[in-house]
């Protein structure tokens, strides 16, 4: 039940209203008493044949599922999903054959699964019978599925909308492998963090201002046991964090500055965290167009993936301090509004020459970064839905990696791409420094030309990074919100991106290979 800013009353968050429980099942597949059952196909001349595990439904079926999938035009191409009536011959009343193309990775089975589950919307009960033969394998199909079963409903009304799946069994041989349990719960703890960033994304900039996102890292907090500070509009001006005041002054929502912990007691190296919480952005005074305006609610994924990894960081319990910033302001014109051509004095005193109130990311990611710089990090991570010159250079699903250190930058890209998510590294040339030369400033938060806008953001976020502070960069600006049709496990809308890298890179911090 929702309050009357769209709350759900069961949780006291922003989330949707809906659970999915995953399991294993070691039963036959052809035994399962299931909804739908899903297994994975590959390639096989013109037609598609199933992969390992599926022989119990293939004998049901008098040896004619191949024949049968391959008559429905079933090719096993990556995410193609068809459905196939059991007629009675299996427990299962369907069966459903996803593609996975040749030689499936990781990444190609969750988003199997996720295709799969997406597809089968409405039904209760669904067992994913793909190819799993170790503990990653069933991480990779469970994480999929559950990701596959996500639906943001928390403004819906009446039943139109078709149900996410409420039940996944993990079934087939995998369900028996060693460490399949522990790799279960891991892939719920991500996914439970992911629905979390998506959620936060999701939600309408009316029923998530400044206030609000902050008080949904206080429950997060509460939740996890994370130790939790927040900076209201008073303590922020005291503060001087002259970037996020200035952003935020325009606004009747006033800014906040939210600080997390996580703490191991055997942990030897801290990271530290930086997320963009832009709840809305218009552009400020330099107001943006019409119709590059209507999804910038998506503009605080950078915050939200930074809540979402720090929960499920809290919950895995790597060997490690976090700390993590939420940068959160709401940036509209009005006649407080910041001018083009003010000056800020962004936290720990250097001065900014507001050129362009549109590139306001950078204004409260620089007070963030250098409050974040006071915690002593062995690493410091930043992640922002910073410039539209990232879905010019790399697309809508691939980061973009920056850092004033090659080899961190590119065990980050490493770590992304283990994570399942794009990543791609990107130089910082010194030479584009000079068109940040301010007249009346210590730097301006844009440049005189229009070329390599993402590589600009980020020299210009490097110049607040502390002296001898290993630091990345992460622009999300594309792959944080999907404005087309949803693919593999990915919805319409917020997608949750960056988290998974976030926990990964917290991991390989632990272990010391970062």
């Amino acid at each position: 039940m929702l309050d009357p800013k769209g709350r759900n009353r069961s949780t006291g968050g922003l989330t949707s209203c809906y659970v999915t429980s995953i399991s294993l099942d070691g039963a036959s597949l052809a035994s399962i008493d299931v909804d739908a059952i899903v297994i994975g196909v590959a390639p096989d001349g013109p037609g598609a044949a199933p992969a390992a595990g599926a022989a119990d439904l293939d004998a049901a079926l008098d040896g004619r599922l191949a024949e049968a999938l391959t008559a429905l035009g079933a090719a096993g191409k990556p995410g193609e999903v068809t459905k196939l009536p059991a007629l009675g011959a299996v427990a299962a009343g369907l069966i459903v054959a996803v593609g996975l193309g040749e030689d499936p990775s990781a990444e190609d089975v969750r988003r199997a699964a996720g295709a799969a589950v997406r597809a089968l919307a409405g039904t209760a009960r669904v067992a994913v019978a793909l190819p799993a033969g170790s503990a990653d394998d069933v991480a990779a199909a469970a994480l999929g599925a559950l990701l596959g079963a996500y639906s943001f409903d928390a403004f819906r009304t009446g039943d139109k909308h078709k149900s996410p799946v409420e039940e996944i069994r993990l079934a087939g041989p995998g369900a028996s492998a060693a460490g399949a349990e522990d790799a279960v719960e891991r892939a719920r703890v991500l996914a439970d963090s992911i629905k979390l960033v998506r959620d936060l994304v999701n939600t309408p900039p009316s029923h998530l201002s400044p206030e609000d996102l902050a008080g949904e890292a206080e429950r997060v907090a509460g939740e996890t046991g994370l130790s939790i500070e927040v900076l209201d509009e008073k303590a922020l001006v005291e503060g001087g964090y002259g970037g996020i005041v200035g952003v935020g002054q325009g606004s009747v929502n006033p800014p906040r500055l939210v600080r997390l912990a996580y703490s191991h007691p055997e942990a030897t190296k801290t990271l530290a965290l930086v997320g963009k919480g832009i709840t809305f952005d218009s552009g400020g005074l330099s107001l943006k167009p019409a119709d590059s305006m209507d999804w910038m609610k998506s503009d605080m994924g950078g915050a939200a993936a930074v809540l979402g990894a720090l929960a499920a960081i809290a919950r895995l319990a790597p060997k490690v301090d976090v700390v993590g910033y939420l940068a959160i302001a709401e940036n509209m014109p009005s006649g407080t509004a910041q001018r083009p051509s003010d000056v800020l004095r962004i936290y720990g005193g250097k001065t900014v020459e507001v050129l362009n109130t549109d590139a306001e990311g950078r204004l409260v990611m620089a007070d963030a970064i250098v409050r974040a710089g006071e915690d002593s990090p062995d690493l410091l991570v930043d992640v922002a839905t910073l410039t539209g010159a990232q879905l010019v250079a790399l697309g809508t699903r691939t980061a973009g990696v920056m850092a004033n250190d090659d080899d961190v930058r590119e065990k980050v890209v490493a770590a992304a791409g283990r994570a399942g998510e794009a990543a791609w590294g990107m130089p910082l040339p010194a030479e584009l420094r000079k068109g940040l030369d301010s007249a009346v400033a210590d730097i301006a938060n844009m440049s005189g030309e229009r070329w390599g806008g993402m590589l600009v953001a980020g020299t210009f976020l490097k110049e607040f990074v502390p002296d001898g502070v290993r630091w990345v960069h992460l622009d999300i600006a594309g792959p944080a919100f999907n404005k087309g049709e949803p693919y593999g496990y990915t919805p319409k809308g917020g997608t949750g991106a960056a988290a998974r890298t976030l926990v990964a890179i917290a991991e390989d911090l632990a272990e010391g290979v970062l």
